[in-house]
């Protein structure tokens, strides 16, 4: 049975077979570190081979910095790493859906790639803003060291000294390490969008500039929706020297073809779509005809035609035939002058929307007509704008909604109110939909997606990545008992989870308000399992497992969920089979039983389950007869050819 992989997929290996597979040409040799023979791409005979005239110079019209390559280079990098589970600091961890994922956020983004790939609708995130400012928080300023910067722009000349020759740089290397921060983790994060998906990023104007042009490259000019003006401080900041800064800006991006909803509509849109069918959906009356002077029937006598009604049976259909059955009703489009008019759609839209119109008498006229009822639907409803304000966010200030969870106001400076998040969620997500926030700070993204829910019973799951930052020793969080900022931000989601369900307990019963944390570690396994052809057999023989001593069977069987691409939401059980554990995922997508000397009963029952997966442990079988006595079991029990089961049964 072949080993399970426990690393990222190398995405610069895969970027190069997908250039190869419409380049051949422009795939060529090189060597890695240790001197093996590995595929590269020839970039001048792409440029080449992408352009109908001769390449010649470096000219382009391009965004770059200091440490560009080395970032991208980093976000295609493969680790070794793994989320392991923490049942104890979770919340309703056998129920919920939500996430609480503890790490650095461009590892963790990492290890994401292939769970959640194309199934988040919404990102959002507040990066740091590169203030210059040591904060509590984030030390928020990247810069990079004075050496490293004047390297990487050739400042040296050939014996190693500055050269003064060309301009300074000023401050650009504050920048640059800022922008080599925040880009591998925006090239990862567009993986993970839906095909619909749309991501909002709260940013000022340090780096406005730098955000604007890195999700240019990174989505595409073409995917840009919004850069919206965000008056979050109508007095302006106090501290400022000449202007008062009042604002800040979100960006907003979709990955392909993203449609935003608007909001509720105005008074006066409502008045005119004032009924209301059994499903609860606005709509109106309109009439078929068309009645205008220009509207008559020799103008377009393809829209002319005949629709029969019979009062008796209720049967209803348009039709050219000028022969009115008996006992039928004959309508047609007259003006109000008494002349022919014609109808506003064709025959074939008439009877294709048949379901919508309805044959109408009315009254004051003493004819016939036909009314189509016309739904109410988001485009019609108030679109948002490039500028918000309070008003529009329906807000509080964010402290204030902090406090009010009976937090000390400097246990967190200024954490985002509730209504910058709630209404990107408005916008852009549905009941279902999954919402990620790879800079979690005090959870106010997992605030306001539970108060959205409790709001219209919606079922959206978020997913909270944050560093676990110390908290300063002098804080005043550190002295109310937080070590970091991961641990504000849990309880946050308690209390906020706690509020919600108290303030509307009849409508909230079954509320997600839950959490599974995961903490980023170091991979379950030890460096013989990555290694094993370089060991001899002695080697191998003496080593009891290729497991971690200190990992749980929870452990090892989440990060094979992660390996093999499944979320890490789906409920689970554990059970007894002749003295072993078994772990059964989602109903068979796993099925896993990490103890020594499986018996044979055991792995039999497992592949009479059919599972879509299988995990044993290498070292749970007494020699390699054992082992392969598993694969014939289930090439007994399983129908599938034997190279798909050497695929689905796998071992650590």
């Amino acid at each position: 049975m072949d080993h399970m992989k426990l690393e990222t997929p190398d995405l610069t290996a895969q970027n190069i077979e997908k250039i190869g597979a419409l380049f051949p040409n422009c795939v060529t040799e090189t060597v890695d570190e240790n001197g093996k023979p590995k595929k590269a791409i020839n970039f001048d005979l792409l440029r080449q081979m992408l352009s109908s005239d001769v390449v010649e110079g470096d000219e382009a019209y391009e965004f770059t910095w200091v440490g560009k390559k080395a970032a991208i280079v980093e976000a295609n990098k493969p680790i070794r790493k793994t989320l392991r589970p923490c049942p104890e600091e979770s919340k309703d961890w056998d129920t919920t859906e939500n996430l609480y994922i503890e790490g650095d956020n461009l590892e963790v983004l990492k290890l994401l790639q292939e769970s959640y790939l194309g199934k988040v609708k919404m990102i959002y995130i507040d990066p740091p803003y590169n203030t210059g400012k040591d904060t509590f928080v984030y030390f928020d300023q990247f810069e990079m060291d004075k050496d490293e910067y004047n390297e990487g722009i050739s400042r040296y000349d050939e014996n190693g000294n500055l050269n003064f020759s060309q301009n300074p740089e000023t401050n650009a290397r504050f920048h640059s390490a800022w922008c080599s921060m925040i880009y591998p983790c925006l090239l990862l994060s567009r993986n993970l969008l839906a095909n619909d998906g749309v991501i909002f990023i709260s940013i000022d104007n340090h780096e406005v500039d730098n955000m604007l042009k890195i999700c240019d490259e990174i989505f595409g000019t073409a995917n840009r929706i919004a850069c919206i003006v965000n008056v979050n401080n109508p007095k302006g900041r106090s501290d400022e020297k000449n202007i008062a800064t009042a604002h800040e800006y979100i960006v907003v991006y979709q990955k392909n073809e993203a449609i935003l909803s608007g909001f509720e509509p105005e008074e006066n849109v409502t008045r005119r779509y004032n009924k209301v069918d059994k499903e609860g959906n606005r709509y109106r009356y309109i009439d078929l005809r068309k009645t205008g002077d220009s509207d008559r029937r020799e103008d377009r006598p393809k829209m002319f035609y005949y629709f029969y009604f019979n009062q008796a049976t209720g049967e209803f259909y348009p039709s050219y035939d000028e022969r009115t059955p008996d006992g039928w009703i004959k309508i047609v489009p007259m003006k109000d002058d008494g002349s022919f008019g014609r109808w506003r759609v064709g025959i074939e839209t008439a009877e294709s929307r048949k379901e919508l119109l309805e044959p109408t008498y009315m009254s004051v006229k003493k004819r016939w007509t036909v009314m189509e009822r016309d739904y109410l639907s988001d485009d019609l409803r108030v679109k948002a704008t490039t500028a918000w304000t309070f008003k529009d966010l329906n807000s509080e200030r964010g402290t204030e909604q902090f406090v009010d969870l009976g937090f000390d106001k400097n246990i967190f400076p200024r954490p985002k109110p509730l209504g910058t998040i709630l209404r990107p969620l408005l916008l852009s997500t549905k009941k279902g939909d999954v919402v990620l926030d790879f800079f979690s700070g005090s959870s106010t993204t997992a605030h306001a997606v539970m108060q959205l829910n409790a709001e219209d019973g919606g079922n959206r799951r978020f997913i909270m990545v944050q560093i676990p930052e110390p908290c300063d020793e002098k804080s005043e969080a550190y002295k109310a008992g937080y070590r970091n900022i991961c641990e504000i931000g849990k309880e946050r989601i308690r209390r906020a989870g706690e509020k919600i369900k108290a303030d509307s307990p009849l409508t909230t019963a079954d509320l997600d308000v839950g959490f599974r944390v995961f903490k980023l570690a170091d991979s379950n396994m030890k460096d013989v399992y990555y290694a094993a052809d370089e060991l001899d057999q002695q080697t191998l023989a003496d080593m009891v497992s290729n497991i971690k001593e200190d990992r749980t069977a929870l452990d090892l069987f989440f990060g094979c969920l992660l390996d093999w691409g499944l979320p890490l939401s789906m409920p689970y059980h554990s059970e007894k089979i002749d003295g072993c554990t078994v772990h059964t995922y989602n109903d068979g997508d796993l099925i896993a039983c990490f103890d020594k000397n499986i018996p044979e009963s055991v792995v039999k029952e497992i592949a009479k389950r059919k599972p879509l997966r299988a995990v044993f442990r290498d070292a749970g079988f007494a020699d390699s007869p054992a082992k392969i006595n598993v694969f014939e079991i289930f090439k007994l029990y399983m129908p599938e050819d034997a190279d798909d089961i050497t695929k689905r049964v796998k071992v650590l």
